[in-house]
């Protein structure tokens, strides 16, 4: 790492804005001491993607440590509420289930919930596996308010990406944070290394110097991959999809509490409710289609007018073979892509400040850092790779695409797991990776994965009560959810709705 003479203080450039770059402007500047001087460079000519308008829960997490009030929030990005993913015609044609965050039933002696469902089922006693999970009955019914404790819901947010940005820009400079407009034409290295960079040199003619720089430069990967020459890992053989076209439309009512994901023969179809607009996209592989009939696709299945002509991004699903190299560390799409199948795309952006926060290095040179960093990253980049391809993995329709990523061989993490599951309704989960096991159970049942044996401790319970304690569940879910408010009622009682696009 550079740094420029003794007591000068700690220089750190952010290439990029976005949603990606201002949320580490906004992070830095709110945890990082005193010491540290804070730029971000960005440039008016280069448009965001801003695709990423779903998101998890743990964004919650990551606002509120920022002082974000959710109302504020919500109105400045035109958000709404997620209380999880709906995948319809998913396995076939007419199937339909819903990826709930939060809880599902309630865990009985050593074993989780799901075992108990699945002898309920082959009982014959088991309603849906959705019915268990309070978030999945609330979102059904279109209903939502905040709570803390036992039955409250579980909630993330779908957002304007650009309002977002926007809303974190006013944060972090007030915090201090310097943006600079404008083009970078050079990056310099320091003495001709191929590990580091000394300086940004900008169309204009001015020099950016700094110790440390975070490259949030999107797809191009401006830095890690361009400058420092990192290589990108692909992931294509695995997930297929290289392109989607993204078109917003006019809002309908009732807004849905929950984002969907609807199959298509060569890919899938995202529809995300905001306030004053519906996002929509069309996630698809140009090798078993071409862009214009995933266009037309697209447009015809609108439930809106569209706003605009549909917007065409090209990516690769994978990432770069190291996330951290010298003075250089890359977030969001300049470090990797995973498509938005489950919304993880925000949350790699904030886990990667989070662990670049608790891994600082200060203005010294720290190469076990940056090991240690790369370690985590690939195993979360890994893991949330294994929890796509199983959704593309697991079904039984008959267009060549999805014929295709049913027979193809999978990563051995994944195939271990589904070895596990199929035979013996085990789920382990792998240390500290994202999903939870009650995420793996709704997905491998909603893409019906259903073991060959039932757990042996699930004998201890009578038939009878085991049918008492799945009815008492159900209809505590029902209950709860009858209480709520309507979502989009919940919504304009905040404060008046923010109408405008990013």
């Amino acid at each position: 790492m550079v740094h420029e003479g003794p007591g000068a203080p700690v220089r750190v450039v952010i290439v990029g804005g976005g949603s990606a770059g201002w949320m580490v402007a906004a992070a830095l500047s709110r945890f990082l001491p005193q010491g540290h001087v804070l730029t971000l460079v960005e440039s008016d000519e280069i448009g965001t993607v801003g695709v990423g308008e779903a998101t998890i829960p743990q964004i919650r997490l990551f606002n509120r440590a920022l002082g974000l009030d959710e109302a504020e929030f919500l109105n400045a990005t035109s958000g709404s509420i997620k209380l999880g993913i709906e995948f319809v015609d998913w396995t076939k044609p007419g199937s339909r289930y819903i990826h709930g965050f939060g809880t599902v039933g309630r865990d009985l002696g050593l074993l989780p919930f799901h075992h108990w469902w699945l002898r309920g089922r082959a009982a014959g006693i088991a309603a849906p596996f959705g019915a268990y999970c309070p978030n999945i009955v609330a979102a059904r019914a279109n209903r939502f308010a905040p709570g803390e404790g036992a039955g409250a819901l579980v909630h993330a947010y779908h957002f304007d990406a650009g309002l977002y940005a926007r809303h974190l820009r006013a944060a972090a400079e007030a915090r201090g944070v310097v943006r600079v407009e404008g083009r970078i034409a050079r990056v310099e290295p320091v003495d001709g290394r191929r590990d580091a960079v000394a300086a940004l040199h900008l169309a204009d003619g001015r020099r950016i110097a700094g110790d440390l720089f975070i490259d949030c430069s999107g797809f191009r990967s401006l830095l890690l991959g361009e400058a420092l020459d990192v290589p990108f890992v692909d992931w294509s053989h695995w997930l297929p999809c290289d392109r989607a076209l993204a078109v917003p439309s006019a809002r309908t009512d009732p807004l849905l509490p929950y984002t969907r994901a609807t199959s298509r023969p060569a890919g899938w179809q995202w529809r995300i409710p905001l306030q004053h607009r519906t996002g929509n996209g069309h996630v698809f592989a140009s090798a078993f289609t071409d862009e214009d009939e995933a266009a037309r696709l697209l447009l015809a299945s609108l439930d809106g007018p569209a706003l605009d002509s549909p917007r065409l991004l090209r990516f690769t699903a994978g990432r770069r073979a190291e996330f951290w190299r010298g003075n250089v560390v890359a977030v969001g799409l300049a470090s990797g892509f995973l498509e938005p199948l489950e919304s993880t795309s925000i949350h790699l952006v904030q886990t990667a400040i989070e662990r670049l926060l608790q891994l600082w290095p200060g203005a010294a040179p720290a190469p076990e850092l940056a090991s240690e960093y790369n370690r985590q990253t690939v195993f979360e980049f890994e893991r949330i790779r294994d929890f796509l391809v199983l959704h593309y993995h697991a079904n039984a329709r008959e267009e060549p695409m999805w014929r295709h990523v049913r027979h193809m061989e999978l990563p051995d993490s994944l195939a271990a797991r589904l070895e596990l599951f199929r035979a013996t309704g085990r789920i382990v989960r792998d240390g500290a990776e994202l999903f939870a096991e009650t995420g793996w159970a709704q997905v491998l049942i909603g893409q019906e994965l259903i073991p060959a044996s039932l757990h042996p401790l699930t004998a201890q319970l009578s038939q009878a009560d085991l049918a008492d304690f799945l009815a008492m569940i159900v209809r505590l879910n029902e209950e709860r959810s009858q209480r709520l408010p309507d979502h989009g009622a919940w919504l304009a009682s905040l404060a008046a709705p923010v109408r405008r696009a990013s």
